[in-house]
């Protein structure tokens, strides 16, 4: 299988073991009312993790601008807060901490609006490369399965990680595809990474970690699954990618929010991949699609087209010709050869390869920047 190699980190550095983190810290990030602007605003004002936690419900509501009733809940929030239950939950799950003042948080992430002050994480987050996210119904169609397969493969074959929810139905299939295909996949939970949800999904997770995937939340280990949970765990999935791909949706769903967070507040991509017309679930792509809400996917060259020139123009670019598999570096000659633009159809009948190989070669030459395709066909790009 070609792939691209962007410059992942897989040591342990990204994130801080359970026992690296200070007792305070670890009690602010657990403590229930304290959600990412107010712990960020409190920072501001007391400058340390320790003096907020030794504060009193008058400070926090004078010095650190908390109305009177919020600034109690979160006096008494805090002193009820467990750190070392936390900490030992962490250690027993193999669970890391990343914050946003860690170096190796996610770009990507800290840009958007309200970032997560903290992620817990199994598995590395890859430092450099790029992600797009594969988003969806719970109960989708085998049509819906299908495409969310054939995208993520394909996707994760030229080399992008491919983010998801988690979740049954089109998020389930986008990760395994995407193991499937030999690539990187990352879930964002709604959920505490000691929580059983969804439930049997836990034998996934695990082989997400252990294919070099990662598994996070934002949320202390034991926090239950809640529905205000998904909206603020969207952010991150679209926060995380350079654009949300939407396989299948209803009228009304998440997958819709994703859709909408990542063009309207984010300014990233998005895409819808059509369905039949006469299908409920269906609608909601169909909407995104007549509305202008998205752009149209029918194969995973509609989203190529519009990430691999931003993979070019940064995002931990390779050098163009490193590493390249022996079909692709037969293919890229040829083009060079001839000087002219071929079709598709004709550079597979040239090669000695089977279809699919010979189109995974043309896409990883068009990550390169030693390609470009249009509706003409395929030409190699001049120094």
């Amino acid at each position: 299988m070609f792939r691209l190699r962007p410059d992942w980190r897989h040591d342990n550095t990204v994130a801080r073991e359970a026992d690296d983190i200070a007792p305070e810290t670890l009690r602010l990030l657990v403590a229930r009312h304290i959600g990412p602007a107010t712990l960020r605003r409190l920072r501001a004002r007391f400058a340390t993790d320790e003096r907020i936690c030794c504060a009193t419900a008058s400070a926090l509501q004078h010095q650190g601008g908390i109305n009177g009733s919020a600034a109690h809940a979160i006096r008494r929030a805090i002193d009820r807060a467990d750190p070392e239950a936390e900490r030992e939950s962490m250690r027993a799950a193999g669970v890391r901490l990343l914050e946003r003042a860690d170096p190796d948080y996610p770009e990507s992430l800290a840009s958007i609006p309200r970032p997560p002050e903290a992620l817990w994480v199994r598995g590395v987050l890859p430092v450099g490369g790029v992600a797009v996210a594969i988003v969806g119904a719970r109960r989708c169609s085998s049509y819906g399965r299908r495409q969310a397969a054939r995208f993520a493969s394909r996707l994760a074959a030229a080399g992008l990680d491919i983010v998801s929810g988690g979740a049954r139905g089109i998020d389930a299939e986008a990760h395994r595809a995407t193991m499937r295909a030999g690539g990187r996949t990352i879930a964002v939970l709604g959920a505490g990474l000691a929580q059983d949800y969804p439930r049997g999904h836990a034998p996934m997770f695990r082989s997400i970690v252990e294919s070099g995937g990662t598994v996070i939340s934002e949320h202390p280990m034991a926090m239950p699954p809640r529905a205000a949970n998904f909206p603020r765990r969207n952010r991150i999935i679209s926060g995380l990618s350079a654009g949300v791909i939407v396989v299948e949706a209803a009228a009304r769903s998440g997958a819709l929010i994703t859709a909408r967070l990542a063009v309207e507040e984010h300014g990233r991509d998005a895409w819808a991949v059509p369905g039949p017309v006469d299908a409920a679930s269906s609608r909601g792509c169909l909407e995104l699609l007549r509305d202008g809400g998205a752009g149209l996917a029918i194969t995973p060259d509609d989203v190529l087209a519009t990430v691999a020139p931003r993979r070019s123009s940064g995002h931990a670019a390779l050098p163009p010709s490193a590493d390249l598999e022996p079909v692709a570096c037969a293919v890229l000659e040829l083009l060079r050869t001839s000087g002219k633009v071929a079709a598709v159809d004709e550079i597979i009948a040239r090669g000695a390869a089977a279809p699919a190989v010979v189109q995974s070669a043309l896409t990883i030459l068009q990550l390169r920047g030693l390609v470009v395709r249009d509706g003409a066909g395929v030409r190699a790009v001049t120094a």
